[in-house]
């Protein structure tokens, strides 16, 4: 198996309102492939939002929605400034402050929102996690 990851898909209850938010935090929905889905291209991975009940359907498990899912997406910034610029532009996208950015213990600069669906983004600037040209982060 290649040690990467190509897509991340994120059950949602409300394809539309989904969509806005990701559209007003400035990702570009793929207009190819629009039935029902959503697909947009970050960097060398493509996040989808696909119903709830589809996604579970898809792959034979029950639907419904339950407590924490136990899994949180991650943002790295390249500064500490941008920490603060992204969990604003989720707030003001429709998406809930979760954990206003702080000080971390590893010595970065983070926080958490939720998007309209209550999908956990960590937000991060660690210093310790260079960040390439395209975007791709390397661990130290």
């Amino acid at each position: 198996m290649e040690q990467r990851i190509s897509l991340v898909t994120l059950a949602v209850d409300d394809l539309g309102r989904a969509v806005r938010f990701y559209e007003a935090m400035g990702l570009k929905r793929n207009q190819s492939i629009t039935d029902g889905v959503a697909f947009f291209q970050m960097g060398g991975v493509v996040l989808g939002l696909w119903g709830r009940e589809q996604l579970a359907s898809d792959a034979g498990i029950p639907g419904g929605k339950g407590g924490f899912s136990g899994v949180s997406l991650a943002y790295n910034t390249r500064s500490e400034a941008e920490v603060d610029e992204v969990l604003a532009t989720a707030e003001k996208a429709g998406g809930r402050i979760v954990k206003p950015a702080q000080r971390a213990f590893w010595g970065g600069w983070y926080g958490y929102f939720a998007d309209t669906e209550g999908h956990l983004w960590e937000v991060a600037h660690n210093p310790d996690f260079p960040i390439a040209e395209d975007g791709s982060i390397s661990l130290p």
